[in-house]
């Protein structure tokens, strides 16, 4: 169990320091009066530090080198 953990730990560390973030966007309301409705698109950034990612890695990479073999 502890090696599929340090493999996915590896993974999505790995996967945070190829892409630092992702934008989506999302459609908010701005006037609602009634039948008159106006909305617009607005987009969202998510942003994580790189060093992140590399704690992740090696946290994954520890785990697998330290879990018992089967």
């Amino acid at each position: 169990m502890n090696k599929i953990i340090g493999i996915v730990l590896i993974v999505i560390g790995a996967a945070m320091l190829i892409w630092t973030g992702f934008t989506y966007t999302k459609k908010e309301k701005i006037v609602d009066a009634g039948p008159i409705q106006i909305s617009a698109d607005r987009q969202k950034t998510v942003n994580w530090p790189p060093y992140m990612g590399g704690i992740l890695l090696v946290g994954g990479i520890v785990i697998v080198a330290t879990s018992k073999k089967a």
